[in-house]
């Protein structure tokens, strides 16, 4: 039989807190490993356990557990190692030395260190909580099975009463001819106020919420969660009326909380015809999902639009890699304009995920999603890369080799060492063979990365620049640090952010004068500036006249990818006027 390795086993099995841990391989059980503490809330000693368990794995396991429950925890257990089933909190009996006690087993998984699965699960004794349990027995006339639907510590229903019986209680408010609405609750910052308060003030708080709850939505069935999540089903008279309710029991935990609180944050599911208890459940948890740390709003209803979102957000994770490895994300070019001379001076490198099923996809779809998957780095080194790739052919082509710049995310930095990455890419595709070196490439970063980076990422932006690539700040004006950014760090350029440009004459042409301004702290200072989002013959025109060096927009120039300019050359038809290196290094140090 498997054995966990030596260093896993002796880490774990000293622990005082009763708990297994299951090794699961190809959804099998492997191997179990008690700590000290489990082998003391049995009351019996390793060898008998060891002894016991070399057998029928599953038979013994659930040996004690009382006749009536063996079988559903069977069942919740099969489908927590099969991974069928996320959670893992139920409430059970079990046989002692002195009687049957309810236990109640949380349970969640683990990568191990040898990359195989492990399902820890945790228990703790409930024997405590007898009358509690009878109580609520009777309440919800589950004699026989109570233990498995008890949330013990708030003395409501579990999520397993919720998968036994929801459907019959939807299909109740449909008889009444009412419509069935499903809310899904969550505890805000839950971990940072036990840190705060202490664990039993985070009981309290759930309590507490599980109160308010039963107290607002007094005809509902009032489900405790796993966690600090809760789940209210009940029938809705309108929007409105739902939603000053859910604000109340928001007041209500905030105000009478043993601390500070930001209250509740609930998904809205309202029910349509056909689905089932499961499907308004996820529903009201994306709706909450989408919610996000919005502390404006305590309550979001779900929207058939939200099914679009998530499946579009799961197309582009899923199929992210195949993208690349297929090459279904093409790089675009797009030119920026010297102002001075009227001549292309460089291009921006922008991704355009060209599917196979679903067209075009625009860098606004996929990489917020790649950002919010930790995905992005990927992508931008992979740009990086492509424009490695493309300098030959233009060269070949006879094509002016203009720098090009290429984005970059804050969060890259976080994962891989940037500069290393860089000079590996650079590297291997031998660039000094077509006359160009390191500054022929321009990193951007965001002005808003630039003011929230860690100290790690602004030592790769020096390293960056120190092995001679350029670094520009995008979106410059955006509102997040401005001016500051010229004092703490050696920047070559800053590219305004085109909403200056595209509202130049609100509130009295502040705007105007705003751009004037930096660009004139920017020339004193030898920092080139460019502007983004030109589209009018007027705007160019103020551009030149406020002393801008480049500017970039539809205007001057669409974003095409590489294949489209070959086609124009082959036509015949004249590319547009681009500066010779010579005439960049010399307007560049004329600014």
């Amino acid at each position: 039989m498997y054995k966990f390795p030596e260093a896993v086993r002796k880490t774990y099995e000293a622990l005082e807190i009763p708990f297994l841990i299951m090794g699961v391989e190809e959804g099998m059980p492997k191997a179990i490993l008690f700590t000290d503490g489990f082998l003391k809330f049995q009351g019996v000693s390793r060898e008998t356990l060891n002894e016991l368990f070399h057998g029928d794995l599953d038979g013994n396991l659930f040996e004690k557990v009382h006749p009536e429950e063996a079988a559903k925890l069977k069942a919740v257990s099969d489908d927590f190692v099969l991974g069928i089933q996320g959670d893992y909190d139920v409430i059970f009996r079990t046989r002692r030395a002195d009687g049957y006690h309810r236990v109640h087993a949380k349970g969640f998984r683990q990568r191990m260190k040898d990359g195989s699965d492990a399902c820890i699960i945790v228990y703790s004794d409930m024997s405590a909580h007898e009358d509690i349990a009878s109580e609520l027995a009777e309440k919800y006339s589950l004699l026989g099975n109570e233990g498995f639907f008890i949330d013990y510590l708030t003395d409501l229903p579990n999520i397993n009463y919720l998968h036994a019986y929801g459907q019959d209680r939807l299909m109740d408010i449909l008889a009444m001819e009412k419509t069935p609405v499903l809310m899904y609750f969550d505890v805000d910052s839950m971990q940072t106020y036990n840190k705060q308060y202490g664990i039993q003030k985070g009981d309290e708080l759930l309590i507490l919420t599980a109160r308010s709850l039963q107290e607002e939505f007094p005809e509902g069935l009032v489900i405790r969660g796993a966690d600090d999540h809760f789940v209210v089903l009940d029938s809705i008279e309108s929007r409105e009326k739902l939603g000053a309710r859910i604000k109340a029991v928001n007041r209500r935990i905030k105000h009478e909380a043993g601390g500070q609180t930001t209250g509740i944050h609930a998904g809205v599911a309202i029910y349509t015809k056909g689905k089932s208890i499961a499907d308004g459940l996820d529903h009201a948890k994306l709706a909450n999902k989408y919610l996000g740390e919005d502390l404006n709003h305590c309550y979001r209803f779900f929207e058939k639009s939200d099914m679009e979102d998530l499946i579009n957000e799961r197309y582009i994770v899923e199929n992210f890699r195949h993208a690349i490895k297929n090459d279904w994300i093409k790089i675009y070019y797009q030119c920026f304009l010297r102002l001075e001379t009227d001549k292309g001076a460089g291009f921006e490198a922008l991704a355009r995920w060209h599917d196979p099923e679903r067209g075009v996809i625009t860098p606004a779809d996929f990489i917020p999603i790649l950002e919010k998957y930790h995905l992005i780095h990927k992508m931008d080194l992979y740009i990086f890369e492509k424009v490695c790739s493309e300098i030959k052919p233009r060269f070949d082509a006879n094509l002016p080799l203009l720098p090009v710049s290429v984005n970059f995310s804050r969060q890259d930095f976080d994962y891989i060492n940037v500069p290393e990455e860089l000079n590996r890419i650079v590297e291997r595709y031998k660039i000094g063979r077509y006359n160009i070196d390191k500054s022929y490439f321009i990193i951007e970063i965001t002005e808003q990365d630039m003011a929230l980076g860690t100290e790690n990422f602004y030592e790769q932006l020096r390293e960056i620049r120190e092995s001679g690539y350029k670094l520009w700040i995008d979106d410059f004006g955006s509102g997040y640090s401005s001016l500051n950014v010229f004092s703490r760090f050696d920047i070559d350029l800053i590219k305004f952010d085109m909403d200056l440009l595209r509202h130049l004459d609100d509130h009295n042409g502040a705007n105007r004068e705003i751009i004037k301004a930096m660009i004139g702290v920017a020339r004193k200072l030898g920092v080139h500036t460019l502007c983004e989002g030109m589209e009018t013959e007027e705007q160019k025109a103020f551009l030149k006249e406020a002393g801008c060096e480049l500017a970039q927009g539809f205007l001057y120039h669409k974003p095409e990818g590489l294949d489209t300019i070959f086609h124009r050359l082959g036509l015949g038809i004249p590319i547009p006027a681009w500066e010779t290196e010579e005439e960049r290094k010399t307007l560049s140090e004329k600014w």
